[in-house]
């Protein structure tokens, strides 16, 4: 496509400055060669994009519309020439994260990542565990469960197993699993994990009723506001551990699934994610960078 450059660059600074003049002294030009470039441009199109005043400019209708796109394919061509300058072309990378997993334990590790691949641009999106990665434009997603995902790729990483969390005042309460009969449950939407966790415990189902949650944070929360006892990666609440905002009152705990990096089987990686896995694999098997605590 044959794109009038120069006129195009001439109307968008003039834009900004809604002055011809103020907008040659930026391009090097003289004021009636940038007046001419829009004037050109105005002609080509059949249409009128400043409305000429004395003592400056004013966009038309026409030229708000497309002053937007103007400038901003400007913009990427400027990111685009630095790139080739840097030696180090800059990749997108668009990451879907369940919101436990994002702030438990990737947040406070992503500046030893951003260190890492500097050239790497991440995008996150945080989900509940339900996730469409083609309908969400998603180079992946972190999700919980157990790797088993239609038309994906699976890497394994983080294990997360499941242990009662509450707050301090209602676990002082909590001596031994069968107390566990006398306090509220919270749930999620994994409607057996209490029933796992008391056959590994021991004790029968207490009556299971009340509250829902489709979030672990959520979960946790209510859990740590007294509302009731939670079952709960515990791995992922250090820092409220560590506060005493939340307290764990047994150690049995039970595996449900663990944290999995996934990909559509039919897209390859592509270097930015293949960078990401591997720092990402190696972060889980060391523990480097700093802790959620």
């Amino acid at each position: 496509m044959d794109l009038p450059l120069n006129a195009l660059r001439a109307f968008a600074v003039s834009a900004r400055h809604l002055n011809f003049a103020r907008a040659a002294d930026e391009l090097h030009l003289s004021p009636t060669a940038v007046s001419q470039h829009v004037k050109n441009l105005e002609a080509r199109y059949g249409v009128r994009l400043f409305h000429r005043l004395p003592r400056g400019l004013a966009l038309t209708d026409e030229g708000r519309a497309i002053l937007p796109a103007v400038a901003a394919s400007f913009e990427r061509l400027a990111e685009s020439l630095q790139q080739l300058r840097d030696g180090c072309p800059r990749e997108t990378l668009t990451l879907g994260v369940v919101a436990t997993y994002a702030v438990g334990w990737l947040l406070p590790r992503l500046a030893g990542f951003q260190a890492a691949c500097p050239h790497v641009d991440l995008r996150l999106q945080t989900h509940n565990n339900r996730v469409d990665l083609a309908a969400e434009g998603l180079d992946a997603a972190i999700r919980f469960g157990d790797g088993h995902w239609h038309g994906t790729q699976a890497v394994p990483l983080l294990q997360a197993p499941l242990a009662p969390l509450c707050g301090p005042t209602l676990a002082a309460r909590l001596r031994r699993p069968q107390d566990l009969m006398d306090v509220p449950l919270l749930r999620s939407y994994r409607v057996d994990e209490w029933d796992r966790w008391c056959a590994a415990a021991g004790v029968r189902v207490p009556p299971l009723r009340g509250m829902v949650f489709d979030s672990s944070l959520a979960l946790a929360e209510a859990a740590a506001q007294g509302a009731g006892v939670a079952l709960l990666p515990a791995v992922m609440f250090q820092r409220d551990l560590a506060q005493g905002r939340l307290v764990r009152p047994f150690e049995v705990e039970v595996a449900v699934g663990r944290y999995w990096l996934t990909r559509l089987a039919s897209r390859p990686a592509s270097p930015a994610l293949a960078s990401f896995e591997a720092w990402l694999t190696a972060q889980t098997l060391t523990g480097n960078g700093p802790q959620a605590v």
